[in-house]
């Protein structure tokens, strides 16, 4: 029992290690062939947005606005990703998914 009891502490530090190198990882994602760009961490907080001067129409915002979100969408794509990259090896040691208060 003791040694089940030490897997689990071991496997619950790999787990809030590896949350904190997905908070400190950026990856991104871009939309308009890269005319908008958009950078999130692994955990999926926005850090970063460039747009591309020729995205930009006065006339037509709506489409830049689409561009953004779609970046925005393809960015965090990417975060979740690598979260199950980073995380889902942690979580099938812990017994598979269905863990409450875990993102898998």
């Amino acid at each position: 029992m003791q040694q089940l009891l030490q897997q689990a502490q071991k496997m619950q530090q790999d787990l809030a290690a590896a949350q904190e190198e997905l908070a400190r990882t950026e990856v991104e994602g871009q939309a308009g062939g890269g005319l908008v760009k958009a950078t999130v961490t692994g955990s999926g907080e926005l850090r970063g947005l460039v747009i591309d001067p020729k995205a930009v129409d006065p006339e037509d915002t709506e489409t830049l606005a689409d561009l953004v979100v779609a970046a925005v969408q393809a960015a965090n794509e990417n975060a979740q990703a690598l979260q199950q990259q980073k995380l889902g090896p942690l979580a099938q040691g812990l017994g598979g998914g269905g863990i409450p208060g875990l993102p898998f």
